[in-house]
């Protein structure tokens, strides 16, 4: 059955106001266009819809029938026409984020706090990945956007400068013997090494800085999580590359101290990465602009 959708407009303001030339001054059409709209809704569904009588529509019990379902299809669509208007300005709708748990406690919570007390409506949704995850995540539609470390070349995506990181080597007072000098990368090489997994981008970056300095290194324990880094170097297990904000507690505290080596370590560069060319919802869009807006 091919039916125009826009008959079914002018049957809802036919049926509204049981009037034809009252649904043509609401459409701004001609009554004979409405008439003819109707007409051809009745021949494609085989029915009649209404009993024309002098100066008065009635509805057949065909017609009610339609009516019930197009009144609601009808509010469906103005439901739907204010949803996106308040997604537009901003008083609803949601936003899903891919990045590293780490990253996000450090460097996104503020944001989120920040733009939560401006647009309480929207809801923020956070799934925790490395690089390789979260462009995965971004090809899939998955999520809105990533904060990735670089760098990264992905014809797919369009990527804007974020911030800069530091990541250091941490240990306990049992590599005390490490501290308060200067060592060097190789001497490190030969303690238990801590580090994030092969995939990881930190992990990458870190791998490329050491064969740079034809530097063999090779982990003790790797992990998935920043945070599990930082624990297994509290309880002596080995030195372990981080990020610094991750073990500024634990730095403080004393239970881990900075490891400085006379190789300085790269600074690591985050990116905000979004699909090339997608569009993004209003929330979104004012999101990255807070993102952008680092003070």
């Amino acid at each position: 059955m091919n039916i125009d959708f826009e008959w079914y407009k002018v049957f809802y303001y036919a049926a509204r106001e049981l009037s034809f030339t009252k649904a043509a001054e609401h459409l701004h059409i001609t009554q004979s266009a409405v008439s003819q709209a109707v007409k051809n809704l009745e021949n494609s569904l085989g029915v009649p819809l209404f009993v024309r009588r002098p100066r008065k529509l009635v509805l057949t019990h065909e017609g009610k029938e339609l009516y019930h379902y197009v009144t609601q299809g009808y509010r469906f669509l103005k439901l739907g026409e204010k949803k996106i208007e308040e997604m537009q300005n901003i008083s609803a709708g949601e936003i899903t984020i891919g990045v590293s748990d780490t990253i996000c406690k450090y460097f996104l919570t503020g944001h989120i706090q920040k733009f939560l007390v401006q647009y309480p409506a929207i809801k923020i949704k956070i799934i925790n990945r490395t690089t390789p995850g979260i462009t995965a995540l971004l090809k899939e539609g998955t999520i809105d956007f990533g904060i990735v470390s670089l760098p990264l070349a992905d014809p797919a995506l369009d990527i804007i400068d974020f911030i800069e990181v530091e990541d250091i080597f941490v240990a306990s007072k049992k590599c005390s013997i490490l501290e308060n000098r200067l060592c060097t990368l190789k001497e490190l090489a030969g303690y238990p090494l801590l580090l994030l997994h092969k995939a990881s981008r930190t992990r990458q970056n870190l791998d490329a800085f050491f064969d740079s300095l034809k530097v063999v290194i090779s982990s003790a324990i790797e992990f998935e999580s920043m945070e599990l880094l930082v624990e297994f170097a509290r309880i002596g297990a080995g030195i372990a590359h981080v990020l610094k904000e991750s073990a500024s507690e634990y730095l403080k505290k004393g239970n881990l101290f900075h490891i400085k080596t006379k190789e300085q370590l790269p600074r690591r560069k985050l990116g905000i990465a979004v699909i090339k060319g997608g569009a993004v919802s209003a929330a979104t869009e004012r999101f990255l602009l807070e993102l952008g807006n680092k003070n």
